[in-house]
C-alpha cells in the first residue's frame, strides 16, 4: 500500500468521527491517532455547540484519550490525522507532547498552526523535526465543512473567513 493510500485509509477514519461530530450539530472536526499500523485513539470536537468552549478540539480529545489508553508510548511513533488543518493551540499540544507527523485534510484559512515556523521559536521548538502533510482527502473533508457552514442551524464561526472560503470552494 502506498503512502499515499495508507493516509488516505486513516483519514477516512477521521472522517468518521467528523461525521459524528456533524451528526450531534458540533464543528465536524474529526481525529484519529494511528501507532503501528492501527487505530489507537479517536477524538470529535466536543462542546462547539455551547459556550464557546475553546477546549474540546478533536486533537485534544484524541490526545487526552491516548494519554490514558496507552501511557508511555512512544509519540514520535504516533501519526495524528485530522479533517481540518490543527489551530494553532491543538499544533502546540501535538508537538509538545511528542506528536512527529500530523496529517490534515482540509486547510484552516482562518486559524491553522501547522505553517508555524518553528525554527524562528525557543530552543524548545526549533529543535523539533516535525512532517506535515497536508491535503490529504482534501474534497471529502471540504465537503463536510461545506455542509456544516449551509446548515442554519449551526452557529459556531458563522460569517467567519473560514466559513465564507470553505462556502465559496468548490
Amino acid at each position: 500500500m502506498s503512502a499515499r493510500s495508507t493516509h488516505e485509509k486513516w483519514m477516512k477514519a477521521a472522517l468518521e468521527e467528523a461525521g459524528t461530530a456533524l451528526a450531534l450539530g458540533e464543528f465536524p472536526v474529526g481525529c484519529v491517532m494511528v501507532y503501528e499500523n492501527r487505530i489507537v485513539s479517536v477524538g470529535a470536537r466536543l462542546n462547539s455547540r455551547t459556550d464557546g468552549n475553546e477546549l474540546d478540539h478533536a486533537e485534544v480529545v484524541a490526545l487526552r484519550s491516548l494519554s490514558s489508553l496507552l501511557p508511555g508510548i512512544d509519540y514520535a511513533q504516533v501519526v495524528a490525522y485530522s479533517t481540518m488543518e490543527p489551530c494553532l493551540m491543538c499544533f502546540s499540544t501535538l508537538i509538545l507532547n511528542g506528536i512527529r507527523t500530523i496529517v490534515y485534510g482540509y486547510e484552516d484559512v482562518m486559524g491553522g498552526g501547522s505553517s508555524l515556523d518553528l525554527g524562528a521559536l525557543p530552543p524548545l521548538y526549533r529543535a523539533m523535526q516535525v512532517s506535515v502533510i497536508p491535503g490529504v482527502c482534501r474534497r471529502e473533508c471540504l465537503a463536510i465543512f461545506k455542509q456544516y457552514f449551509l446548515d442554519d442551524n449551526n452557529l459556531y464561526w458563522r460569517n467567519s473567513l473560514l466559513a465564507t472560503y470553505t462556502i465559496a470552494q468548490n
